[in-house]
């Protein structure tokens, strides 16, 4: 293609592949369910929100709490938005797939680009991880049955939550604190996405993009990995779920890629809003409900 700066991909159709919101006629539609789908969870389960796990401004997170005798099992998410926009107060609908079914659901904020760059708002991720599994036991959790999931950008987090190494991270954290994850539409390769109109905001540079890309990383963790994408997302985001999921299999994790028919960018992360939709049900087993 003419004009070409990655790939095949001239500036026009590159900014295309990375617009989701602009790409998909019911996007409002799907945002819109999502916030009925929070108001709701807030509504229907016993929930703490804004809980501090650090001194930051940001170092947030919302706890919707599973009934049940017992510790009980613990998932994660990471909300997306190109690491630049989003917060997690309109997320709570993934607690849907988790809660009625006894396993206690952690939305997590975190500081956004261009405020901090990656590498402090990985940190803060992680930390948001490190409160998770020594706090466990204060609303009733399974410290040792935390599983994580994220959607877009978040996707790319729950990468690097998998790619951590937690015993030097913080004293006493396990090797397998996280013990599954799953990565929603995620991104693994951010060269495509400093080269877009994204980076207007974002202000990747060559080596920040090169140091956060999982998708050349070597994966520390066993697995398993849930690495799925819509089938109507478009080629840049079915490559990044599928070169990811290829590349870190034969590198010895246990992934399995997913491409989702007549799934897009938001309809993905929107089956969270049913218990009972394929996505729900195969990121639950992560947790051996």
């Amino acid at each position: 293609m003419d004009g070409a700066i990655y790939r095949d991909y001239n500036q026009e159709s590159l900014d295309v592949e990375y617009n989701n919101r602009g790409r998909f006629p019911d996007t409002a539609d799907c945002k819109d369910l999502q916030i009925v789908g929070s108001n709701e969870a807030k509504a229907e389960y016993e929930c703490r929100l804004d809980v501090k796990f650090g001194d930051g401004e940001t170092d947030l997170l919302d706890i919707y709490i599973a009934e049940g005798d017992g510790p009980r099992p613990i998932h994660v998410f990471f909300h997306g938005g190109y690491w630049k926009s989003n917060t997690k107060n309109d997320f709570g609908f993934v607690a849907k797939p988790f809660v009625p079914y006894g396993i206690t659901a952690i939305v997590v904020e975190y500081p956004l680009i261009p405020s901090v760059r990656m590498g402090t708002l990985i940190d803060r991720c992680r930390a948001s991880m490190e409160w998770t599994f020594n706090n466990a036991e204060s609303f009733g959790g399974d410290k040792n049955n935390i599983t994580i999931s994220g959607h877009s950008a978040g996707g790319h987090i729950t990468a690097m939550m998998m790619q951590t190494d937690w015993p030097s991270y913080g004293t006493g954290l396990p090797k397998d604190l996280v013990k599954g994850g799953c990565s929603i539409s995620g991104v693994s390769d951010l060269d495509p996405v400093r080269l877009s109109f994204q980076n207007e905001e974002l202000q990747f540079d060559k080596e920040e993009a090169a140091e956060f890309s999982t998708l050349f990383m070597n994966p520390t963790h066993p697995g398993p990995l849930l690495a799925v994408a819509g089938g109507i997302e478009g080629p840049e985001f079915i490559r990044q779920t599928t070169e990811l999921a290829d590349a870190w299999a034969a590198k010895g994790m246990e992934v399995k890629g997913w491409i989702m028919e007549g799934k897009h960018h938001f309809t993905t992360i929107n089956q969270y809003l049913d218990g009972e939709s394929e996505l729900s049900r195969a990121v639950r087993g992560l947790t051996g409900v």
